[in-house]
């Protein structure tokens, strides 16, 4: 396949030395590693190996890549193996597509508390579902699900939200029988957005007694505990937005949808467009199947929305039972 005429390590290359200098106090470790390696990947630096046809005589060199789960040139293979594991996994029952998200006040803080404030997305989300589903009001039963965190939505902007697939139906509490849901209908959102409120508002308010919260800025007032808790009251009371459907095409479909944000960054290089003078136009849907929309950045903020949105799978929720012990409790 062909070069694309813009990628995102011509604007590293570019760009990123200055915007390094003006930003070294922010960046982290971590961030400047993902930038050399996309950076260096497919160059001369990392070294290469030289094709040969004896037919022709032509000579072709293929630099190496820098393999690092964040380049977008690099993980197609990896999210390849990662979807073949995974539905690998699948059993024969209904599965239901899940997504828990964050209130926009929320999602502003985690910009500079990521570790804490995603951590606690998968964790609360993932206690959320199996706490209902183990309720016989509800299902009576032990399930397992994946989780994958999305930290932009389509526009490009900071959406901190996790997708997961799950069985519809688990082991029942002794595990000796699976345990099916209605058909059509995993567990009430309603539900499963109070206890996902309260638990992650208890579980933020342990993490702020903690120390384990930092605030700058328009927030830096949060590191008050009497501030914080009116700045948490509003948030008791309103909508927390968790949706829960079977998908149409299957879990397959969802699957794959997955698997393409675990290994890159949020701009791929099919998004660039042009990079002239400082600033950098790419394309964008706001709604998902939407037709694209073109918006120009300056190269700063690109560099910022790259270094901001690293993530696609962060990690993936313990299986209290994997999935042979479900089929051996009746699924074949």
């Amino acid at each position: 396949m062909g070069r694309l005429a813009l990628e995102v390590a011509d604007i590293f290359r570019a760009y990123g030395p200055a915007w390094r200098d003006a930003q070294h106090d922010h960046l982290s470790l971590g961030q400047l590693k993902v930038m050399s390696a996309i950076e260096q990947c497919r160059s001369a630096t990392l070294g290469g190996h030289v094709l040969h046809c004896p037919a022709c005589e032509h000579d072709e060199v293929a630099y190496n890549s820098c393999r690092n789960r964040h380049c977008p040139k690099c993980q197609a293979s990896a999210a390849k193996r990662w979807l073949e594991a995974r539905q690998a996994d699948l059993l024969p029952v209904e599965y239901y597509h899940v997504v828990f998200t964050l209130p926009a006040p929320i999602s502003a803080i985690a910009y500079t508390n990521k570790s804490v404030i995603y951590g606690l997305l998968f964790e609360i989300a993932a206690e959320t579902l199996r706490t209902i589903a183990a309720d016989p009001k509800h299902l009576g039963a032990q399930i397992g699900a994946t989780l994958v965190l999305h930290t932009w939505g389509s526009a490009l902007t900071h959406h901190p939200h996790v997708h997961g697939i799950v069985p519809g139906g688990g082991l029942s509490l002794d595990s000796e029988r699976w345990v099916s849901c209605k058909s059509g209908f995993f567990l009430s959102v309603r539900v499963l957005s109070q206890l996902f409120r309260r638990r992650f508002l208890e579980a933020l308010t342990q993490a702020h007694s903690a120390g384990q919260l930092q605030f700058f800025g328009e927030y830096a007032s949060l590191d008050d505990p009497a501030a914080f808790a009116d700045w948490l009251a509003p948030m008791r009371k309103c909508e927390w937005v968790v949706y829960a459907k079977r998908p149409f095409a299957g879990p397959e479909a969802v699957l794959a949808y997955l698997s393409r944000y675990t290994h890159r960054v949020s701009i791929a290089n099919s998004r660039l467009i042009a990079a002239f003078t400082g600033s950098v136009t790419m394309g964008y849907s706001p709604i998902p199947g939407a037709g694209i929309i073109l918006r120009e950045y300056v190269s700063c903020c690109t560099l910022l929305l790259l270094m901001q949105n690293p993530w696609g799978l962060m990690r993936q929720t313990k299986r209290s039972r994997r999935p042979s012990s479900a089929r051996n409790a009746g699924l074949r």
